[in-house]
């Protein structure tokens, strides 16, 4: 009997599984939106609206909290940040889900997962930022 636990498997060891969903939190707050499948944008949302959360109430407690959350210092700075200011006067719902289609390989339903009233340069910056490394690797 599966009594008192809650959320979805993926098909993935427990390990695996929070590994999937911190990795794919830490890619919604650097890029502000991203592309998933439905079922791992439904888990991922309440994740990152509490991290959120977090960063907007502030203090070195919620900040710690945060990082051991995310385990990365750099997103916890953004979330505390800019962040906290752009949600400052919301209550929750910090993210939306919209559906996408189906991937074509699968027919896996896909979805769109982004912060609302997301700062569209984030996205961009974050993909100059990552090309600049994977261009400079390469001619090494």
């Amino acid at each position: 009997m599966r009594h008192g636990i809650s959320g979805r498997k993926f098909n993935r060891k427990v390990a695996h599984n929070k590994a999937l969903l911190i990795n794919l939190a830490k890619s919604l707050i650097k890029y502000e939106q991203i592309v998933t499948t439905l079922p791992k944008a439904k888990e991922l949302r309440p994740l990152v609206e509490k991290a959120i959360t977090l960063g907007k109430r502030g203090g070195l407690q919620k900040r710690r909290q945060t990082i051991s959350l995310l385990g990365d210092n750099d997103l916890v700075v953004k979330i505390m940040g800019p962040l906290s200011e752009r949600y400052n006067s919301r209550a929750g719902g910090y993210a939306r889900i919209l559906h996408n289609g189906f991937r074509k390989g699968d027919r896996a339903p896909m979805a769109v997962i982004e912060l609302i009233g997301r700062d569209e340069s984030a996205k961009a910056s974050a993909v100059q930022a990552d090309s600049s490394v994977t261009i400079a690797a390469e001619k090494e």
